[in-house]
Parts: C-alpha cells; sequence; structure tokens
C-alpha cells in the first residue's frame, strides 16, 4: 500500500482546521495563517487544498447557515476526520524522530 503524504502547505491547512474546529472555513483559515504564523497565505490556495484534502479523506465539508454578513450565502464549514488528526499526528512523530536525529550541538543555533 502506498503511504500519503502531505505537502507543507496542506499540513498547515489541516492543522488550521483542527485548530478552528466549527469555525474553520477559507477565510477564518487565512486569517489563522496570518495571526498566528505572520504568513500571508492566498483564499483560492486555501479551497484548492480544502478540497484536496477533502478527497484524501483528511477534512470532510458541510454547508452553514446563511449570514447577513455575507449577503446571505452560507459558508462551506471543513472538519478534520480521524484519518486527518491520524496523518497530523503520524507526521508529528516523524518530525520528533527527525529533531531527535539533530546534534545537541546545534540546538542553540536553531
Amino acid at each position: 500500500m502506498k503511504k500519503e503524504y502531505l505537502g507543507e502547505f496542506e499540513e498547515l491547512v489541516l492543522t488550521m482546521v483542527g485548530i478552528l474546529q466549527e469555525d474553520a472555513y477559507g477565510n477564518a483559515i487565512v486569517n489563522e495563517i496570518k495571526d498566528r504564523l505572520g504568513r500571508e497565505s492566498n483564499l483560492s490556495a486555501v479551497h484548492v487544498t480544502l478540497y484536496r484534502l477533502e478527497d484524501k479523506g483528511y477534512v470532510k465539508s458541510s454547508m452553514g447557515g446563511a449570514t447577513n454578513l455575507r449577503g446571505g450565502r452560507r459558508k462551506r464549514i471543513f472538519t478534520i476526520t480521524n484519518a486527518g488528526l491520524a496523518m497530523l499526528k503520524s507526521m508529528k512523530e516523524a518530525r520528533v524522530d527527525l529533531w531527535k536525529l539533530v546534534p545537541r550541538l546545534n540546538y542553540d543555533l536553531l
């Protein structure tokens, strides 16, 4: 069986879905990335990534209620799945294992 990997931006977006929970939708994710990391991201890139993660089974989506603030339009809310949580856990464990291989001598430089 082929092991699935996530790119850096996919991992970032998936992590933000986990953080935001019921508030995880495109604009909120863009704002969270900017607020937490000081990094600009493009709304369309976030949407493409969310749909790719949904195709992989790491998130699922549903339509939220319409609001006057959005001119009556509904938001697509994304939720992390168990497979998504397992992927994040696996990626974290792999990174921790790699960090353990970095010589202590270099820790002060990082």
